[in-house]
């Protein structure tokens, strides 16, 4: 496998923007970052974080991760990514996903029904946009142009895009979690966002990632945490991936969970759940295996990051996505993966 790449991962808002935003950055692209990526989810959107970005940096690509589809048509999502492309001049990597239905038609007011289906149509029309070749229509059923349901007036036709896109091939990522949508994503995408990947356990990933083409990239969250106290690391992690597994989703279906137990760890999240309803949520959180946190993160001494390090290497892994929340964290990671 070529060298590692690094991301800087911005995140969520939470209440307000993220304090020192452009200054890591600024850092990310000093240090020889490759990316850096903005999420949304029901507050502050991906967009503009990367616009204000973009007009403060020159090199470092500028990511969606993720883009919720259920937020905009397909051809709106198109616009924000050409005219950030335009400004960028040239630096923007699209990452979509289609969210969890809680959010789609709790906050979006939008169906869940269909997501893998969904999702194809949403990437080809964005692709028509890109190539702008011909008029763009779609016949659906999820995104039918020109609309011609109830309530339409029958004026629609089809249309290109008034602004050239700067690139035809603006790289499309997704981030998925089923084995039929991470398959989708090797199918119609130039590359992957997963939630959670083990380079000791790629099997768990090797049939959906049968079909991806030549230079597919794998852009994978990953703390790094430069510390002697490696069980006082792993515990900090296991809140938030408690969280995930216990308390995203609904009882019968949270994607989370069902990750998990692919991964090999299938009585493990189980028990997670049970806890984390029951209103047991410390002892969901600290049900949380250590090795399932060990093998999605790099901790502990430079020696050992270096030596868990070559498993990342030797993965199909093409970036790592570090926090940039912690400008010495970020630096870390640079020495540590970079050289």
């Amino acid at each position: 496998m070529g060298k590692l790449k690094l991301g800087a991962q911005l995140g969520y808002w939470g209440p307000g923007p993220h304090p020192g935003m452009v200054e890591a950055a600024q850092e990310a692209e000093k240090l020889g970052f490759d990316s850096i990526w903005t999420a949304e989810a029901w507050g502050s959107d991906c967009f503009t974080p990367l616009a204000w970005i973009g007009a403060h940096t020159s090199r470092i690509k500028l990511g969606t991760a993720i883009c919720q589809i259920a937020a905009r048509t397909p051809a709106s999502t198109a616009m924000h990514a050409l005219t950030l492309d335009h400004l960028s001049e040239g630096r923007v990597i699209l990452g979509l996903g289609v969210s969890g239905p809680q959010v789609v038609e709790g906050w979006y007011g939008q169906p869940f029904a269909k997501p893998i289906s969904r999702t194809r149509e949403y990437v080809d029309i964005v692709r028509q946009v890109m190539r702008r070749e011909a008029p763009v229509a779609n016949e659906g059923p999820h995104y039918t142009l020109p609309y011609a349901g109830e309530g339409s007036w029958g004026m629609g036709k089809p249309l290109r895009p008034i602004t050239h896109p700067l690139r035809a091939d603006l790289p499309i990522y997704l981030g998925a979690e089923g084995p039929k949508n991470v398959a989708l994503a090797a199918e119609v995408c130039d590359g992957w966002l997963p939630l959670w990947y083990s380079p000791y356990r790629e099997h768990v990933y090797q049939d959906s990632l049968a079909g991806a083409r030549p230079g597919f990239e794998i852009a994978q969250g990953c703390n790094i945490r430069l510390t002697d106290d490696i069980q006082g690391a792993i515990d900090a992690m296991k809140p938030g991936l408690g969280f995930y597994v216990g308390g995203m989703g609904a009882r019968d279906r949270n994607f989370h969970k069902e990750l998990m137990a692919r991964m090999g760890w299938e009585e493990e999240a189980q028990r997670i759940q049970d806890l984390f309803f029951a209103g047991r949520r410390e002892e969901a959180n600290a049900a949380v295996p250590d090795d399932f946190c060990d093998e999605t993160a790099l901790i502990g001494p430079r020696e050992r990051i270096r030596e868990r390090l070559a498993a990342w290497e030797e993965s199909a892994v093409t970036t790592l996505l570090v926090p940039a929340t912690n400008l010495d964290a970020m630096r870390t990671a640079a020495e540590l993966v970079l050289g």
